[in-house]
């Protein structure tokens, strides 16, 4: 576990995010999968986090 530090706070800051659909339905295969990743990285490397794993 990396911790990092602010100006007056350390903190580890973790989340595990789960996306389930309606039904459990595969809606996110092929080019839409793809693109979702490509989304999720942009927007942290935008806000300085880091991806630890992605499935």
């Amino acid at each position: 576990m990396e911790y990092r530090s602010n100006r007056n706070v350390v903190f580890a800051c973790q989340y595990h995010v789960i996306f389930c659909p309606k039904y459990r339905r595969k809606v996110l295969v092929g080019e839409v999968s793809d693109r979702l990743k490509v989304i999720a990285r942009d927007v942290a490397s935008e806000n300085d986090v880091e991806i630890i794993e992605m499935e």
